[in-house]
């Protein structure tokens, strides 16, 4: 049955993300639950991935601690037998897929790093034979790697609607130059850690994508999800061939079979068959597990 709100009836409920619930608990905090909802081209698919929403949180959780000494998170546990009183007659729809985390004043830019070229980065490229105001040499490929990681913030879309890459200066005049400053520095920080510990992994970190924001004190903290195959791409690097499509450990698999279909990239998408489920849980698994190095059915037994 899919995860909704309206199972958590006692709670105040802030508001729905293409993939995740948020609800207050108390002035200083909030629950993030992470469904098993998936989205792609900015639409939620009607088709739910099992333990999707495990998979996010476990692994958000897993790059938090590996990140901690380069930016404070907003995370104040993930043990449902922590939680406040409140949540208690949750704990079971809880476990393994949520967060207590601070409340945060969330910057209103994403703010993404590349190290490879494709995607939306690929169409600008081949557009301007740039990404976001940086200029890239000729011949580059879809799977090129880039000769040096880029930042490439975007705006925050509503669901349904689409982010848009901006240059750096947009990004800068929206939040300010300090700020913007900061948010570059820290996103190419936390790529390159990243980066080499999926390196270390056999796994190519494409690109990704971070929020963040500033709590009650003013610290800038890393929030949201990070490094998942949801804000990420993974690519196994003993496959890396560029020139086209490659494989991967996120939805991107999903998204190439959307395109085969031949659906126009507007509300309602269809289906998603069973083998194609089954595939991407797979997938989401798996990067879990490389990445980690923890069998994901373990982190279910002890969240």
């Amino acid at each position: 049955m899919p995860l909704t709100h309206e199972e958590f009836a006692g709670l105040t409920h802030l508001g729905s993300g293409k993939v995740r619930e948020l609800f207050a608990v108390g002035d200083d905090a909030v629950l993030l639950v992470a469904s098993d909802r998936i989205s792609a081209f900015d639409v939620v698919l009607p088709t739910e991935i099992p333990d999707k929403g495990a998979v996010l949180t476990g692994l958000s959780l897993w790059w938090f601690d590996q990140l901690r000494d380069l930016v404070p998170s907003h995370v104040i546990s993930s043990s449902v037998d922590e939680y406040p009183a409140e949540l208690a007659p949750y704990k079971e729809q809880l476990r393994g897929r949520s967060m207590l985390c601070r409340r945060l004043d969330m910057v209103q830019i994403e703010c993404v790093a590349r190290g490879y070229l494709t995607g939306s980065g690929l169409k600008d490229y081949r557009r301007t034979g740039a990404v976001s105001g940086h200029p890239l040499p000729p011949g580059l490929e879809d799977g090129s790697k880039l000769p040096t990681t880029i930042y490439t913030p975007s705006t925050k879309a509503p669901i349904g609607e689409h982010d848009e890459n901006i240059s750096r200066d947009d990004a800068a005049g929206r939040v300010g130059k300090e700020l913007a400053a900061e948010l570059e520095h820290l996103t190419l920080q936390i790529f390159g850690r990243a980066s080499d510990l999926a390196a270390e992994r056999g796994i190519l970190l494409a690109d990704t994508k971070f929020e963040f924001g500033h709590d009650t004190d003013g610290v800038l903290r890393l929030a949201d999800e990070v490094l998942t195959p949801d804000s990420s791409r993974f690519w196994p690097a003993d496959a890396w061939t560029p020139g086209g499509a490659q494989p991967s450990y996120d939805k991107q698999f999903i998204r190439n079979y959307l395109v085969d279909t031949g659906w126009d990239r507007n509300p309602p998408a269809p289906e998603l068959p069973a083998d194609i489920v089954e595939s991407t849980r797979a997938r989401y698994v798996e990067a879990y597990e490389r990445l980690t190095g923890i069998s994901f059915q373990d982190y279910l037994s002890t969240a």
